[in-house]
This record gives structure tokens, sequence and C-alpha cells, in this order.
């Protein structure tokens, strides 16, 4: 049986929990989170931004402001959406699906369902009045965490289903999760 957990097969065996995916509570960690690799120095008229790579954790970057700047890192024309209400935008290859690039990371409706699917490398920017512009150390960190694992996706009838693939680092969970919508 498939659950939310994952594939369920009975083996006579009875099923005992030993960690429900929770917060560890700061008397038993072992390890600090290690600190999350960022520019060294901010270069004037440069864009720190969020690189995500297929396969990859995301990491921090920082490119020249400009079209052609933008098109290098996803690879070819860019397209720009604004899913979120924080003033940011992933900027992927517009053409990436179509170019059979590998799958990266699932964009999620408010219930939780997948909505699409980004093919390709994509950037996450801050926002000024008229352009992008760097993305401010918060929305760095959140973007980070909210893109830190790297997903395979599974079609389960009509839905697809994005499962975060665990990431080896001291002192963090790598259990993997599912995400899928309630059912």
């Amino acid at each position: 049986t498939f659950s939310n957990v994952g594939y369920v097969c009975s083996n006579g065996d009875s099923f005992t929990e030993h960690y429900d995916g929770m917060e560890v509570p700061e008397e038993y960690r072992v390890f600090a989170l290690p600190e999350r690799e960022q520019p060294e120095v901010s270069v004037p008229g440069k864009l720190d931004v969020l690189l995500v790579e297929p396969g990859q954790v995301p990491r921090p970057v920082q490119i020249e402001p400009g079209l052609e700047p933008l098109q290098q890192a996803v690879g070819s024309n860019i397209q720009a959406v604004y899913p979120w209400d924080d003033p940011v935008a992933l900027i992927c290859n517009e053409d990436g699906k179509l170019e059979g690039l590998p799958l990266n990371r699932a964009l999620h409706d408010e219930t939780g369902d997948v909505y699409d699917l980004i093919a390709g490398n994509f950037l996450i920017t801050g926002l000024t009045e008229q352009n992008f512009g760097s993305l401010p150390p918060e929305l760095m960190e959140k973007f980070s965490e909210r893109f830190h694992h790297p997903e395979e996706f599974v079609k389960l009838g009509s839905k697809i289903v994005a499962v975060e693939l665990p990431v080896e680092e001291p002192g963090r969970d790598t259990k993997p999760k599912i995400h899928e919508p309630e059912l």
C-alpha cells in the first residue's frame, strides 16, 4: 500500500515508529546545523540570488544584473513567475520542459497539490520597483529551506507527487518527505 510516508507492506512484524519527522528537541541534538553558504562579501553592482539546480542543494550566488547573465544561469530564454506573496521572482528556462531538461522542483498550490514542475536550473531573485534585485538575507534563508531537498516525481493516477530526496548533512533530518494532497 502506498501511504503518505511511502510504501508499506505487511511482513508479519509489528511497526514501531522511531522518529515522527518533527523537530528534534534542543537537549537531544548532537550536531548543530551547519552554517548556510552565503556570498562572502556582497560585490557592488552584482545581484545576490539563490541558484537551484536539479539534484542539488540551493546555493547563494552573485550574478551581474541584466538579461544575459540571467539567461546564462538558466541556460536559455528566461521566464519569470511570481508564485508567492513575498517580493521575489522565480526565474527559469522558458522552454525547459520542451528541451527535456531534468525536472528540478515542484510548485504547490495552497492545498499542497503540485500544479507545476520546474525543469532545469532556476533562480530566486528579489524585486525592485522596476527590475530584479538582490534577494534579502531573510528571504535567501526562507527559500533555501523551502527548496533544500532535491525532489523526484511520481505520477499516481491523475496527480503528480513530489518526493524529497535525503541530503547528507550532519545534524540535519534526512528522512525523505512526500508531498501529496490530503485525500
